[in-house]
Order: structure tokens, then sequence, then C-alpha cells
């Protein structure tokens, strides 16, 4: 279905001091130092020009969710546009939360994020996303509509879909915020384990296979909660799920497979254990209840439910809906994304970390095996080192996009902003 021209949410987005052109320079060094590495290098060359082949990549929830935002909030020019959005998204946030939500005070005073945090956690993610959009519209010029595509992982699709046009803002957010503090309850006995393999590939079927029977002994429930790359899965689990886990690895999952802990509790998202507060059923009543959603998104999403541009006129409840308990596809994303001939990344938050951090792996990995400067150049040699990555070598040339992740162009965002001269 071709892709219709969609507008701004207008309530949220004014189109003040438009027309400035921007271009882009050095990224100024944070002085907390880069929490994106491999990706902050200098790109020069105007930002306007290059957002017809840009993506724009919107992060998910973290540990740490603050970023560089007190900074946008106390800066001269950006600072009243930040705190008008943050005002707005506080509201929609009080209003679904049924307490007092002042987002730009949490950011002046740089609360750590905690469990019992999240609600607000996802609203300030939701609302320092917007803000940054509206920053770059308003003094710059550059709407989101000029870029190629955008995705967003987790709670970044749902900022993305807002962007986009798909919902506004007081229609989309509550749905979220209303189960956050299950989610949240749900932590407290949830732990993440990074899966890994060095052979070919992570056999993702397998890997759900042997969650399902992790679960089936009835002492938690475990599951995939995002295929990061071709080899590399992130896995929530009740419990001791994940020594479980472990112990079956040998016989399900050969090779060279291992599993890491992240030492964190993470509220579960894309995962079974939301099945426990009946998340998925929710969402669907609530998302079947709001206005909203038959506009295509502009410029296209390409949704880590499925991997690909999915969204219609029609669908995006159901997206949200799968998009409580499925895993996220954020490798899959990332090649729909390159093989649409995106050149430029541009990582929309507060402190993103996992989008950045995804393509540096990828492009550190690709970049060893290149021994030439250019890709014409590439022979036997190149083969035959393929040998140290085996995945890389197995995806190759079926993934010939992959050849492309070292050129890409990344810009954080929040950076990018700071670094611009005051007017």
């Amino acid at each position: 279905m071709k892709e219709e021209i969609g507008s701004w949410p207008r309530r949220l987005w004014s189109l003040r001091e438009r027309g400035r052109r921007a271009r882009l320079t050095d990224l100024a060094a944070h002085a907390s130092g880069s929490t994106s590495p491999g990706v902050s290098a200098p790109v020069v060359g105007p930002l306007l020009d290059k957002m017809s082949r840009a993506a724009f990549a919107f992060r998910g929830y973290d540990v740490s969710n603050s970023g560089r935002s007190d900074e946008l909030l106390a800066h001269p020019q950006f600072g009243p546009r930040v705190r008008e959005v943050l005002a707005e998204v506080s509201r929609v946030a009080a209003d679904t939360l049924h307490r007092p939500v002042d987002l730009a005070a949490r950011v002046e005073a740089r609360e750590e994020s905690t469990l019992s945090s999240f609600p607000d956690d996802v609203a300030l993610i939701v609302g320092m996303e917007l803000a940054q959009l509206r920053l770059l519209d308003d003094c710059f010029g550059i709407p989101i509509s000029a870029a190629r595509l955008c995705v967003g992982y987790s709670i970044g699709e749902l900022a993305a879909m807002i962007a986009g046009g798909v919902y506004a803002l007081d229609q989309l957010l509550p749905v979220p915020l209303a189960l956050a503090p299950d989610c949240a309850e749900l932590a407290e006995n949830t732990t993440m384990g990074v899966l890994f393999t060095r052979e070919p590939l992570l056999d993702e079927v397998e890997v759900e296979r042997v969650c399902r029977l992790v679960s089936s002994e009835g002492r938690g429930l475990i599951g995939p909660s995002a295929f990061l790359s071709p080899n590399t899965a992130l896995i929530l689990a009740e419990g001791d799920s994940l020594n479980r886990l472990e112990a079956m690895l040998p016989s399900h999952v050969p090779g060279r497979t291992m599993l890491r802990r992240n030492p964190n509790r993470w509220p579960p998202l894309h995962s079974p254990i939301v099945w426990r507060k009946n998340i998925p059923n929710r969402t669907a009543t609530a998302m079947y209840q709001i206005e909203g959603g038959a506009s295509l998104p502009r410029p296209t999403i390409v949704s880590c439910v499925t991997g690909k541009a999915s969204y219609d006129h029609e669908n995006s409840r159901d997206l949200m809906i799968r998009w409580t308990d499925q895993p996220q596809r954020l490798w899959d994303a990332i090649d729909t994304t390159l093989n649409a001939g995106v050149e430029t990344v541009i990582h929309v938050g507060p402190a993103p970390n996992l989008i950045p951090a995804t393509f540096s792996r990828l492009s550190n990995n690709v970049t060893k095996h290149i021994h030439s400067k250019t890709l014409q150049k590439i022979g036997h040699d190149f083969v035959t080192t393929m040998n140290r990555h085996a995945w890389l070598a197995h995806v190759l040339p079926a993934k010939a996009s992959l050849l492309r992740v070292p050129f890409i162009e990344h810009v954080i965002l929040e950076d990018w902003l700071l670094s611009q001269p005051v007017a």
C-alpha cells in the first residue's frame, strides 16, 4: 500500500522559527564520556540534505533514562520548548496514573531510575524523544517527516507512532502508562540474561523451544525478549529459570553458546511474563477503545514487532498488542533499515545506548574482515578471514547490506543539539 502524506500532531508540535538550516559539526564531547561507543564520530555536511537517506532511531527503557535532558532543559533557547513538551506529557501521565507528575522537576533533580519510578521513566523517555524532535523542527527546520524512515526499540516505537502521526500523545501514551505499575511489580522476580553464540547463527526456533520447556516445569516463565543480532538474544526469566535454561542449553542449542546474567531488575515487556497480569488482553481492550490509528506514519516506521515496515491503515492496534509479549526483532529492523538505503542514523532520546551499541558491534565485526580500503577490492583474503566470525560468514552475501554498516553515519541527537551555537 502506498504511503500517504500525514501531518504532525499540531497540538504538540508548533513550527516557530522554521527555516533555519542546520549544519552538522563535530559532536560535542560530553563531560561524562560517550554513552554510545563507536558512533559519535564527526559528521559533516548539511543535516537537512541528508534526511532523504536518514533514519531516526528511538531508544527504549534502560537503567538510566536522563542523559543530557537537564542540559537541554537549562538551555537558553531550547529550555522553554522542552519544558512545554514535558508539561504536556506530565499532564497526560498524571491523568492516567491519578497522581501528580512533574517530569521537568524530575529532570532538574536528575532523579535516578528505580522500579517504582518505571511509569515516570516511560513518560520521560517518550517526552524527551518528542522534545528533541520538536527542537530539531522548530529551531533548525528539520521535521521528522523529511526522513526516509524511523525505527523504535521497545518504548521508542510508541514515541515513533506519536511523532509519525499515527496517534496523538493523549491517545496512545495512557495505554502503556496504565500497565507500567504492574510491569514494575513483575520485575521483582524477573532477571535478564544475554544469550549469544559463536556458531553461525543462534537458532531462534530452538531458543523459543527450550524456553517453553523450562516454563513447562511450572517454576517460572521464561522467554526471549529481543533478538539483537543473528547471534544474540535477550532472555527475561522468573525465579531461577535462567539457571535451568543454562543447564538445558548444551542439549538444545549445541556449540559455543553462552549465557551472561545482567545484575539489574527489569520490568518485563515483550515477554510471556506479562501474561501474569493479563497485560496483552488489557492492552487490546484499551487500544480498541481509543481514537486514532487510521493514518499511515510519516515517515515509514520499521516495527521491532515484525522487523519490517509493517504499518498500514488498520493494523497499528494489533501490532501494539503483539508488542507486549512478543520479542523485539531489532536485528531484522536494522537489516530492513540498511536495505532501505539509509546512510545516516539519528539516535533520539536521552543517552541512547542499545541501538548505537548494536550498530557498533556489527560495524566492528564487519570492519575486521575488510582488509582493503574499498569494497571493490574484497577478495579471497576477506572470505578466508570470515571464519573468525562464523555468524557473519553465514549471513553474507545473503545479507550483503551488512557491508554498509561501517560506513553509516551516526548522530546522537541530544549531543548534536547541544553542540549548536545559540542564536
